[in-house]
C-alpha cells in the first residue's frame, strides 16, 4: 500500500513538473515571437554595445551652448537601428566604429532649440519638423580602434561651407575619410545631407510622422 501511494505521488509530481515546464517554455516562445513594429522607438543601447556615444545636446558642448536633453540616450525607430547596426558592423570589420552625436529628437526638444536659435539655417523649424523628429536621422562620425575620431575637416555642427560634402579645399585624407563614411552609410540606405558631413537620413524614414515620444532618465 505504501509503495502504491509513493508511486501515485511520484507520478503526480512528474506530471506537474513537465506540465509546468511545458507551460514555461510556451511562455518563453510566445515572448520570443513578439513582433515590434519597425516604426517603434527603441534605445540603441539595448540592441548593440558596439557604438561610441558623445551626445552633444545632453551637454552644453554644442552650438546652442545649452543642455536641451535631460540625459544622454540614443532612441531611434527600430528600422533605423537595424540599418545603423548593419552599417556599424561593416565599419568594425574595417577597424572603425560609429560615434553618435545625436539621434531621435522629440518635437518638444526641437521647439526648445528653436527658442534658443530661431534660424532655419541652424535649427529646423518645429512647425515643419525635421527627420531627427521622425527618428530616422543620426549625426555621426567614425573612430579608430583607439577611440580617436577620424579627421573630417571640421568639428560637428560647424555651419560653414567647409562642412559640406562638395567642399573642395580639403586634404586628400579628409576627403577620403568623408567618402569612406558616406560610401558605407549609403550602402545601408542612409542618405547624406550635402551641407553637413555628419548628418545621415534613413531614406525609408522620410515619410514617417513627426513624434514627441520621450524617454525616462534613470
Amino acid at each position: 500500500m505504501i509503495y502504491l501511494i509513493r508511486f501515485i505521488f511520484t507520478a503526480f509530481f512528474v506530471m506537474c513538473f513537465y506540465s509546468c515546464k511545458s507551460q514555461s517554455a510556451a511562455e518563453v516562445y510566445k515572448k520570443a515571437q513578439t513582433v515590434i513594429s519597425d516604426t517603434a522607438f527603441v534605445n540603441l543601447k539595448e540592441y548593440s554595445v558596439d557604438f561610441v556615444y558623445d551626445m552633444k545636446y545632453a551637454t552644453t558642448d554644442n552650438f546652442l551652448k545649452a543642455k536641451v536633453y535631460d540625459c544622454a540616450e540614443c532612441y531611434l525607430r527600430l528600422k533605423t537601428v537595424k540599418a545603423l547596426i548593419a552599417a556599424n558592423k561593416e565599419f568594425i570589420e574595417k577597424g572603425y566604429r560609429i560615434k553618435l552625436f545625436d539621434c531621435y529628437r522629440p518635437l518638444a526638444i526641437q521647439k526648445r532649440m528653436w527658442e534658443i536659435v530661431s534660424n532655419p539655417q541652424y535649427v529646423a523649424d518645429p512647425a515643419k519638423g525635421s527627420i531627427h523628429n521622425r527618428g530616422g536621422a543620426v549625426d555621426i562620425t567614425l573612430v579608430d580602434k583607439n577611440g580617436k575620431e577620424l579627421d573630417m575637416g571640421t568639428p560637428f555642427d560647424f555651419f560653414g561651407a567647409e562642412a559640406g560634402h562638395n567642399y573642395a579645399n580639403l586634404s586628400k585624407k579628409i576627403k577620403n575619410n568623408r567618402k569612406f563614411l558616406k560610401k558605407i552609410m549609403d550602402k545601408h540606405h542612409f542618405k547624406a545631407l550635402d551641407s553637413e558631413w555628419w548628418h545621415y537620413n534613413l531614406q525609408s524614414a522620410l515619410k514617417d510622422k513627426v513624434a514627441n515620444t520621450k524617454w525616462d532618465c534613470e
